[in-house]
């Protein structure tokens, strides 16, 4: 009798696009569609998305004409909260991503072999992403190989139909509308946009009745004391100032972020993508 009946068949590899509801990976799938009609269309949803996050994900898919799978984490953001006794997430520890998106990916691929498509561009050679240990997952990047850049990214996504998702209109990356790389001018703006989503950021902040420390989403400031008029003003007038030294230009306080960050952000400022 053959030994071929117990051998493991080798697992056929999956493509893969991690879409983070921004603009480059939104890009990237259209990008890519045509190229491997195999491709398979992920969002990780940490159920603490913008709407206007969901709303872009819907209009991709029918441009798309495939499903977006969604993967959500076993435990809500609140439950890791806990678990951290009450220590916020920061870029230097990043837990939500670890938690939230990493490990759904993860469980997601399995141990399958997989072709994962990241939606970094040629014009952002200190970008990285947070990046998967398993070594069956193995990462691509279309756009630093073709070099696409900035300009490139915004005319594939006009040519589709599909332009930038509306929150790019006060606000300059995806992601969860507590993320801690905003700048202060986007809490200001989360406050003015979504004023329920910023109490509900501000909900989660607290000081430690032991220790006396704070946990704030902004070091040294509580968006409490950020949504203080007086300090609001300040901080767009400190924006404006800032952009005006940094160009020599006038720069109009009510300008897209998106503008803004993609002329004046180096490297890691945004981080949208995981691998």
């Amino acid at each position: 009798m053959s030994n071929k009946s117990h051998m493991n068949p080798i697992k056929k590899m999956r493509h893969i696009l991690s879409l983070s509801g921004g603009k480059d990976s939104t890009a990237l799938a259209l990008y890519m569609r045509d190229r491997i009609p195999q491709m398979e269309y992920v969002f990780c949803d940490t159920g603490e998305e913008l709407q206007e996050t969901y709303d872009y994900l819907e209009r991709l898919e029918a441009h798309l004409g495939k499903p977006i799978e969604r993967l959500n984490p076993e435990r809500p953001f609140k439950h890791y909260l806990d678990i951290y006794r009450g220590v916020l997430p920061d870029p230097r520890t990043r837990w939500c991503t670890r938690m939230l998106k990493l490990k759904p990916f993860e469980k997601y691929v399995g141990n399958d072999p997989v072709s994962l498509y990241v939606g970094i561009r040629a014009d952002e050679p200190k970008r990285t992403g947070y990046v998967s240990k398993k070594p069956n997952i193995k990462a691509y990047f279309p756009f630093i190989e073709d070099k696409i850049r900035y300009q490139d990214v915004m005319r594939i996504l006009e040519d589709s139909g599909i332009g930038i998702p509306e929150y790019y209109k006060w606000r300059s990356r995806s992601g969860c509308y507590f993320c801690f790389f905003q700048q202060r001018r986007e809490w200001v703006a989360l406050l003015e946009n979504h004023p329920d989503l910023f109490a509900r950021a501000a909900a989660f902040e607290k000081t430690d009745p032991n220790s006396g420390k704070n946990f704030t989403w902004i070091q040294g400031e509580s968006l409490r004391e950020l949504s203080n008029p007086k300090r609001i003003e300040e901080i767009k007038r400190e924006y404006t100032i800032k952009m005006n030294r940094k160009e020599k230009i006038k720069i109009d306080p009510d300008t897209p972020l998106m503008n803004v960050f993609d002329d004046h952000c180096s490297g890691n400022c945004k981080a949208d993508h995981f691998l």
